[in-house]
């Protein structure tokens, strides 16, 4: 199946303010409709989206915002809870934010009267990135610029604390085996920390900095990709603690990696927020040359579809959508 490899979006949605993250939300809420989540500088905005690939009915795409959510304070990350449902009485949406004040906040609503949110301060330093437990989700991992990696309950007490060497830039919890924890720190280093002894278990290498990005392919977990410097890098975690396999994608640098949930061989990349766009390519492992080219007008996040070939970055008043082929 050949594609033309530079493409237009397939699909925008407007947005009332500049989109610094974007996020679908990974887990099944139990609705046809996928859940995404966007942050600006003020709000986070939680919508429904249902796309032609997936329902012959919508012509092209739906969108539908289901509730804005006030933050007073720009968004840098966004993490969805497996406990959101939209098919429970009442509805329930939860997520945590991390804030350019140095903390999380943890918001849950039934999309009517309930609309709780807490706080949770430790973090002395810029919060890169946070995940929630995969199974139940009764725990966050954040990492920061503060060169630690937190496990805090929902209450927002710290249960676990890793002190790392350098920031800390990406946090993975693994899909199956709750307790592990895959931390990517700026040096180039990424470990895995075992959360019941606390202690960590194996360490990858880049030998280049910086590693700006990481994420563990659900599709096969023992795959790690990364971004770092202008490459991609991947490792197979059985083989080595080196990469096998890396290749310079942006001319730049690079500034996010992300797995396609659908196929272990699809991954995207994004190049730093040149002065007037930001590169996203999509990569295939069989293939040498990346199978899709797309630019954003100053675009940041990027996120997978749960269940489709199909990412997101956010932009200047805009989400941008690309489908890609498998």
């Amino acid at each position: 199946m050949k594609q033309d490899s530079t493409r237009n979006t397939a699909y925008t949605v407007d947005c009332e303010d500049y989109v610094h993250v974007v996020k679908f939300n990974p887990f099944d809420s139990g609705d046809a409709c996928s859940l995404i989540a966007y942050g600006g500088n003020n709000y986070v905005v939680v919508g429904t989206c249902r796309f032609q690939e997936e329902d012959a009915e919508v012509e092209g795409m739906q969108y539908k915002t289901l509730r804005t959510f006030h933050h007073g304070i720009r968004v840098d990350a966004i993490a969805w809870s497996p406990e959101t449902r939209l098919d429970a009485l009442p509805p329930q949406i939860r997520f945590c934010t991390a804030a350019s004040d140095r903390k999380l906040r943890l918001f849950t609503s039934d999309l009517q009267d309930k609309n709780e949110f807490k706080t949770f301060d430790g973090h002395s330093d810029y919060i890169n990135d946070l995940v929630f437990a995969p199974k139940e989700g009764q725990e966050v991992a954040s990492v920061s610029d503060d060169h630690t990696c937190r496990v805090w309950d929902l209450e927002g007490n710290e249960k676990a604390h890793f002190v790392l060497r350098s920031p800390g830039m990406s946090v993975c919890w693994h899909p199956e085996e709750a307790f592990k924890l895959m931390v990517a720190e700026k040096n180039g280093t990424i470990r895995f920390y075992d959360l019941i002894t606390q202690q960590a278990i194996l360490s990858l290498e880049c030998e280049q900095t910086p590693l700006m990005s990481a994420d563990w392919c659900l599709k096969n977990t023992l795959k790690i990709g990364a971004v770092a410097g202008s490459d991609w890098l991947i490792w197979d975690i059985t083989r080595s603690s080196y990469p096998q396999d890396k290749r310079p994608v942006h001319v730049d640098r690079a500034r996010l990696f992300r797995w396609s949930r659908v196929n272990e061989n699809l991954f995207a990349t994004t190049g730093y927020p040149g002065k007037t766009t930001t590169q996203l390519l999509v990569h295939h492992l069989g293939h040498p040359q990346p199978i899709l080219t797309g630019t954003a007008a100053v675009g940041s996040g990027l996120t997978w579809h749960r269940t489709l070939p199909l990412c997101a970055v956010g932009g200047d008043h805009k989400i941008f959508f690309w489908v890609t082929e498998m």
